[in-house]
């Protein structure tokens, strides 16, 4: 192992990441988080008008209260706390650079991102799901009509749209479209 060998590479910048660096830091290891996007980019993709089903204290990383003003904060209020989060802890963070690949080599893990190469002793994968659809490999799922992402209802404005999906987030879409005027069909497994 050489000098510039990692203790720990976290590889996504979301909570989950941020709260294992922060857990890093205490233990005053020499850490690295990497992340394909922006600061918790997840949430940044979430749609804009999005409110959390938890509340504020359930989403709260290193012990620095996270304050709203509703019952439940929304994408905004969250994308705000995140943000002072890595401005009081100044996290050792390398945005829009995606991991390719991770290896582990005479017991050190070897990561290749899009930009350069690292060692470290402990990978951690702190991706989340959100970014990564569910595709189902069906006829016209590649047309340029078909979203994988929900941001807001405006587009769908009376139109015909298919919800795919009855979780919490498939819902919500399917009824602020209906609100916006469109003519909304759910297909539920």
């Amino acid at each position: 192992m050489t000098e510039s060998t990692y203790d720990i590479i976290i590889v996504g910048g979301g909570p989950i990441g941020l709260a294992c660096a922060i857990e890093a830091e205490k233990k005053n290891l020499k850490y690295l988080i990497i992340e394909k996007g922006a600061i918790v980019n997840s949430i940044f993709n979430y749609p804009l008008y999005m409110t959390f089903f938890s509340t504020a204290e359930r989403l709260e990383i290193g012990e620095i209260p996270f304050n709203c003003l509703a019952p439940k904060p929304g994408r905004q209020e969250a994308l705000e706390y995140y943000r002072n989060i890595h401005r009081y802890f100044k996290f050792n963070i390398n945005l829009f650079e995606k991991v390719i690949d991770v290896q582990k080599e005479k017991g050190v893990f070897q990561i290749k991102t899009d930009k350069q190469n690292y060692s470290s002793k402990n990978v951690v994968i702190a991706t989340g799901f959100y970014d990564i659809p569910i595709e189902m490999n069906v006829l016209g799922e590649s047309l340029p009509k078909v979203r994988h992402y929900y941001k807001e209802a405006h587009e769908y404005a009376f139109r015909k749209v298919l919800v795919v999906g009855a979780n919490n987030s498939s819902v919500d879409a399917a009824l602020e479209c209906w609100r916006k005027g469109a003519e909304v069909t759910m297909v539920i497994r």
